[in-house]
């Protein structure tokens, strides 16, 4: 499982080291492998061509959180900050074969509503579980062993978070977090802290991988 999760992380690095070049800067789509993935993907196209990605991740970090996620064989994954649901598609393109749920969280109504909107219309509403309101309060009713978090609110609060969810994460599980290089703390935390492993994918997006170690 580890070989496998860093051979992902190292396509990774080829992918940001090799910009500029057709074949590896995401531009061939994924394909479905079944009817569901079919459905989801056909959903991510939708709403990537209306615009209802707010504030989210640009499709190459949506790929590699799906690859990430199926790596891992996540059966749970904890989103903070859901937007209008686009990161959460991508989560579910990995949870539809791995089995697994995503719990995510947003404070914003609106796009709360926009989001299961998505989730209905790709059909994975059953394997997710949408909680509105400030995650920092709700977080402390989270329950059971998560594979896979995924940090992408408040910027000031993402050590927060981290240290919230750490004693969750199983040995070998992943914590994601978007935009790293605006949160200077947070990239202190987990590159400080030995039970920790990480590595940073910065083609434009600063999203940070950290293994927590077994």
């Amino acid at each position: 499982m580890v070989i496998l999760v860093a051979a992902v992380l190292a396509a990774a690095v080829a992918i940001a080291q090799s910009r500029g070049r057709r074949y590896f800067d995401g531009a061939r789509p994924p394909l479905a492998n079944n009817e569901t993935e079919k459905r989801i993907l056909s959903t991510i196209e939708e709403v990537r061509r209306s615009g209802r990605t707010w504030a989210s991740v640009p499709d190459a970090d949506g790929r590699l959180l799906r690859l990430l996620t199926e790596a891992v064989g996540a059966k749970h994954v904890v989103e903070i900050g859901t937007s209008t649901g686009y990161s959460g598609l991508w989560f579910a393109l990995a949870l539809s074969n791995t089995g697994g749920r995503l719990t995510t969280y947003e404070i914003d109504p609106g796009r709360a509503a926009v989001a299961r909107e998505h989730f209905k219309k790709a059909g994975v509403e059953h394997m997710i579980t949408l909680i509105e309101g400030d995650a920092h309060r709700n977080l402390d009713k989270l329950e059971g062993e998560v594979d896979v978090v995924f940090i992408d609110a408040d910027k000031e609060g993402y050590v927060r978070y981290l240290n919230k969810l750490l004693p969750r994460v199983r040995s070998g599980g992943l914590i994601l977090a978007h935009n790293v290089d605006m949160v200077r703390d947070y990239v202190e935390a987990v590159t400080t802290n030995p039970a920790l492993d990480t590595v940073f994918y910065m083609d434009g997006s600063g999203l940070a991988v950290t293994l927590k170690k077994r």
